[in-house]
């Protein structure tokens, strides 16, 4: 009987819903302290995840979920330069 793959899954941060990894943006924390967003999801540093729709990312803007989960303070500058990221590659 062939064994069944195991499926990572993780939890918007806008929304909170669990989805499998593939599906989610990784927004991460660099050991330099710059963010960005990691569509590899592999590159090296804390990571939060969202789902690839602007609404959940609006929702994690106003209750400052990224922030918390990250452990960074976000200016209103850098907001926009990952929403303007997240469009970008609609």
């Amino acid at each position: 009987m062939p064994k069944t793959k195991k499926i990572p899954l993780r939890k918007c941060t806008g929304c909170g819903e669990i989805k499998p990894k593939k599906e989610l943006i990784r927004v991460i924390r660099t050991p330099e302290d710059m963010v960005e967003i990691d569509r590899t999801g592999k590159k090296n540093g804390r990571g939060a995840y969202l789902c690839d729709n602007i609404a959940c990312f609006l929702k994690a803007k106003k209750s400052h979920a990224i922030e918390r989960s990250l452990e960074i303070t976000f200016s209103e500058e850098l907001y926009e330069a990952l929403e303007k990221e997240m469009t970008a590659n609609d």
